[in-house]
């Protein structure tokens, strides 16, 4: 597959250049991490590969790479639950995407029908750590 993205190997280019030149992992995936636009809740985290990143810059739409299923995924293909880019952010070293974006539909973003994928609190008692839905 060819690459969409420039490849910069040197730390100090990735930067200060103004190029986007993601720094995928060895399984080609870099980490992505969705906030609400309106509120800032933290709705999900995921990857994406080169076609994930290109298709949602060129369409608008989060795209990501599913490692569970091994292919491309359009969030909220068959929910209606889409997520459209509000803003794009990449962190220092571009290893580290951050979309802040509005969900469509029923305004969900978690495939449980939950708003946030992160709907689940961890608590520890006695040594053991046990987790807790978040109101």
């Amino acid at each position: 597959m060819t690459r969409s993205f420039p490849e910069l190997r040197d730390a100090h280019a990735r930067e200060t250049s103004d190029l986007l030149a993601p720094a995928f992992n060895r399984d080609g995936l870099v980490t992505c991490v969705v906030t609400d636009a309106h509120d800032g809740t933290v709705l999900m985290l995921a990857h994406m590969n080169d076609e994930a990143l290109s298709l949602t810059l060129e369409t608008g739409i989060c795209h990501f790479w599913s490692r569970s299923r091994g292919k491309l995924w359009k969030k909220g293909e068959t929910s209606g639950n889409t997520i459209a880019v509000a803003d794009i952010r990449v962190d220092c070293d571009q290893d580290a995407i951050w979309v802040s974006g509005r969900v469509a539909g029923d305004g969900v973003a978690c495939h449980t029908g939950q708003r946030s994928c992160f709907y689940r609190g961890v608590k520890t008692a006695d040594g053991k750590a046990t987790l807790f839905t978040v109101d």
